[in-house]
């Protein structure tokens, strides 16, 4: 073989190399997209209660993402979870759905997305949803069992440090309705917790938790029992520590 055949053969051979690793690295990189400008999905479909908060908690979100950098999607239908419309979003927020929600291929495309790397938001009746569903009730963190009357009741921030708590007071005093939960995860990081002395009905004792996050199998997952009310919406230090949690979810430190 002379030189300049050689050479010409080595070229060749060295780009079909590069482009074979290129296809292969955009095959299997790993999804969400990365977009300039990040994407949310709003989940609320309900096949249990339908909680009315839901119309205020998807203003609001939306309004955070126009302060914030992010665009809002909504869906009620649950054929939508399919990797090639999950992928386009960032974080999944699951507003107060409630009931059986998912089929095979739903369930199948979630548990894809967060295995790759997807985050997940959780807002009141997230732990009302699924639960024939262990992998889900994993996820979100808990399972709903019971829930006295709405009432005033105390808050207590356990992480002071993350930024998540940031401007909420040690002592958090508020009128929401107040879950009991059947299961907990137990590797949740816990952010807030409710004095069970502080209101009636209260049944997981000392450490009952309200707030929480963690990593769960390749994704981010941000919870809070908080979000009854309509009233939730527009409170300042709400819609600060539901950001902050969306933030987290969406893998900004």
């Amino acid at each position: 073989m002379r030189l300049s055949s050689l050479v010409r053969y080595t070229v060749i051979l060295a780009f079909v190399t590069v482009s074979l690793l290129l296809m292969s690295t955009t095959t299997h990189r790993s999804w969400p997209e990365v977009f300039a400008k990040p994407k949310v999905l709003i989940f609320c479909k309900t096949n249990g209660f339908h909680h009315a908060s839901i119309k205020a908690g998807t203003a609001a979100i939306q309004k955070l993402g126009e302060q914030n950098g992010f665009d809002v999607d909504v869906t009620e239908d649950s054929t939508f979870f399919r990797k090639k419309n999950l992928k386009k979003y960032a974080t999944l927020i699951f507003l107060s759905p409630t009931g059986k929600v998912f089929g095979p291929e739903e369930e199948k495309a979630l548990q894809g997305y967060i295995h790759h790397g997807g985050g997940f938001v959780g807002i009141h009746a997230a732990t009302d949803c699924e639960y024939n569903w262990q992998w889900y009730g994993d996820l979100v963190g808990g399972y709903f069992k019971s829930h006295p009357k709405q009432q005033q009741a105390n808050i207590l921030v356990v992480d002071k440090d993350n930024p998540i708590t940031k401007g909420i007071p040690e002592t958090w005093s508020r009128w929401d309705e107040w879950y009991n939960f059947k299961y907990l995860n137990p590797n949740l990081h816990i952010l807030m917790k409710i004095d069970e002395k502080s209101y009636t009905g209260g049944e997981n004792g000392d450490n009952h938790p309200m707030v929480w996050y963690h990593e769960f199998e390749g994704g981010r997952s941000f919870y809070t029992e908080l979000g009854h009310t309509d009233e939730s919406f527009s409170d300042p230090l709400y819609l600060g520590m539901l950001l902050a949690g969306i933030q987290y979810a969406m893998g900004k430190k």
